[in-house]
């Protein structure tokens, strides 16, 4: 009987992106979000500037850690990390849609870092326009670039935080355990209790409850309503 084929182990992050951008002499930020797809809450985008010689071990991306490893993981980042956090609110969402808020996040994230960085690495495949520095897009990033694991990290922490809190001023969701997304639990909550201030009037679910008689889409709204809003530091 031929010996058993055992699966390779999926690789860790690295720093071979930072590298190429010039890091550590130049200022290399990973940056990324979380919350583009729940229902309620804000949309959170972190940006960090690692140090090589003092990162934690185990950095990856968010979703393939769980909540204590991820909470113990920023705890060690922010002890030797720069970390800058930006949110674009319900509001914000509803207002220019979730693709552009994420982009107003993320430039708000970057500009909140102790200190500007020469170019941010962004996961994903675009980038945003506001930006005071050079800008790279990586497809999955999060599970390739050391830096944009660790802004992963710290995006997910601080909403997670955020909508544990929501929870205790808007009980009977459950914003605790789903943290807004449209699971099961929250569509039946939704149904008995309707939506709240919190709750993404623009998403499609929310959107139904509220003006059942809407036609179905959203207009995007242009990329020069987002620029104005970074100009006014919103």
């Amino acid at each position: 009987m031929p010996p058993r084929k055992t699966k390779a182990p999926a690789a860790l992050p690295d720093y071979a992106f930072e590298t190429e951008e010039g890091a550590p002499s130049r200022l290399v930020c990973g940056v990324d979000e979380a919350g583009r797809g729940p229902l309620a809450g804000p949309v959170v985008a972190a940006a960090v500037i690692i140090d090589i010689a003092t990162c934690p071990q185990g950095l990856n991306d968010s979703k393939k850690l769980d909540a204590a490893r991820r909470e113990a993981l920023l705890a060690e980042l922010e002890a030797c990390a720069e970390i800058g956090v930006g949110i674009a609110s319900v509001e914000e969402i509803d207002e220019i849609n979730i693709l552009q808020a994420t982009m107003l996040a993320m430039t708000r994230a970057v500009a909140a870092l102790p200190r500007a960085p020469h170019i941010a690495l962004i996961d994903g495949n675009r980038c945003p326009r506001g930006l005071a520095c050079a800008s790279r897009a990586i497809v999955r990033g999060d599970g390739l670039v050391l830096s944009i694991a660790a802004a992963s990290i710290a995006a997910k922490v601080t909403r997670d935080r955020m909508m544990t809190a929501l929870a205790e001023t808007h009980p009977g969701y459950g914003f605790e355990n789903h943290m807004g997304y449209g699971t099961p639990a929250h569509l039946d909550a939704l149904s008995r209790l309707g939506p709240t201030p919190i709750h993404r009037q623009s998403f499609a679910p929310i959107r139904k409850m509220l003006s059942p008689a809407l036609p179905e889409g959203l207009d995007l709204v242009p990329d020069e309503s987002v620029n104005l809003l970074i100009q006014k530091n919103y």
